[in-house]
């Protein structure tokens, strides 16, 4: 379970791609990792397996390679980075599982003021858990739906803090972006699709 409060933005070391296998080494700052941690990386939940001075790896699944972005990353991109939440420590954002339900695209940018507004086309199935002032995972940052400016935009706000300290800052027209729906949308959508 994550926050979706990123606590380093690192960047990619080397990526390795054999046949089906894709292995990522990312650079950093955690001194403390242990081999099976749980580390999201742009909101995908993955295990490290193996560690480094000042850096660790991860493998990508086929299902993993399917449903995000990890697979064009490529030397050097940085990538926005949360450690799983110990029981006990307070939930500043809200509940990330870090399983990205698919991949939305920046379909525009505005600079307003105090806030940066990006609107991202998200798949039907994150439209449909979708609501206003409502939670949306956006490349690993809990965001707040600002608004939703057509039926499968979904639109958010920018503070300083988060343009300075996650890669969503740096965000262009085009870029694809990982993302994970409201948790308790989901939870509350199944339900009453089996009620009916």
């Amino acid at each position: 379970m994550f926050t979706g409060l990123v606590t380093a933005v690192g960047s990619v070391r080397s990526v390795v791609r054999e046949d089906r296998r894709l292995r990522l080494e990312f650079f950093a700052p955690y001194r403390d990792l242990e081999m099976g941690e749980s580390i999201a990386v742009n909101g995908a939940c993955l295990t490290v397996v193996e560690i480094g001075d000042g850096w660790f790896a991860v493998d990508a699944v086929a299902t993993t390679r399917e449903r995000t972005t990890l697979s064009r990353l490529e030397t050097g991109h940085e990538v926005n980075l949360e450690r799983a939440l110990r029981m006990g420590e307070r939930l500043g954002g809200h509940m990330v599982q870090g399983h990205v339900d698919g991949v939305g695209e920046v379909v525009g940018i505005e600079d307003r003021d105090d806030a940066l507004l990006i609107d991202v086309r998200v798949p039907a199935h994150v439209a449909d858990v979708s609501v206003l002032h409502g939670s949306i995972t956006v490349d690993g940052v809990s965001l707040t739906v600002n608004a939703l400016p057509e039926p499968d935009v979904v639109q958010v706000a920018l503070i300083p803090h988060t343009r300075v300290h996650t890669t969503l800052g740096r965000a262009r027209i085009s870029d694809a972006v990982q993302l994970e729906g409201d948790l308790i949308g989901k939870f509350v959508q199944q339900l009453m699709r089996r009620r009916d």
